[in-house]
């Protein structure tokens, strides 16, 4: 399929730590020129991982989420430390940090792009299996994490309920849901 609308110019107007604030100048299939806002992901983006305990419940995390300023229910996740990095080692990272558990068994699941529109960010999701206690936290500054066990059944309630609305959370418990497991 052909474009007609066109890209002509990208500025950073801000440089984050994380993402860059950009202004596009593009060209309408019109003619007509307009700026847009774009997110650039430095590190393109991340990893989540849906981590399953041997009786079948799964590990989620509590953390206050000052951008929608509400403590949110989520799968273990993270950005890679650089473009270069495999998201699987991402996501074993995560697993390790935010809940102390291990697993050697970690595979794809799925890989999501949250907001198209604006955002060059992607999330690759794993399914890790087999989880093995490795001892406590290794939590980054900011972060204040609880962890909690639950049914997947009681997932998708909340999700289907509007109390988990987490993008890359509502995509990873519904694709291991899809899975008959």
């Amino acid at each position: 399929m052909e474009h007609n609308l066109k890209r002509l110019d990208r500025k950073v107007v801000y440089p984050g730590k994380v993402l860059n604030f950009c202004k596009d100048t593009m060209q309408l299939p019109t003619g007509k020129i307009e700026e847009w806002d774009f997110l650039q992901h430095k590190k393109g983006g991340g990893a989540c991982v849906v981590p399953v305990l041997p009786d079948g419940r799964i590990l989620m995390i509590h953390q206050y989420r000052p951008a929608v300023d509400r403590e949110t229910i989520e799968l273990p996740a993270g950005a890679r430390d650089a473009e270069d990095v495999d998201t699987s080692v991402t996501a074993k990272r995560e697993l390790e940090e935010e809940t102390g558990y291990s697993s050697e068994e970690i595979s794809p699941l799925v890989r999501i792009q949250t907001a198209v529109a604006y955002c060059n960010e992607y999330t690759d999701i794993y399914l890790a299996r087999n989880l093995q206690p490795i001892g406590d936290q290794h939590l980054d500054e900011a972060e204040e994490i609880k962890v909690e066990a639950f049914e997947k059944e009681e997932l998708l309630r909340r999700i289907y309920a509007g109390e988990i609305r987490d993008a890359k959370t509502v995509a990873g418990i519904m694709a291991y849901a899809a899975m008959g497991v």
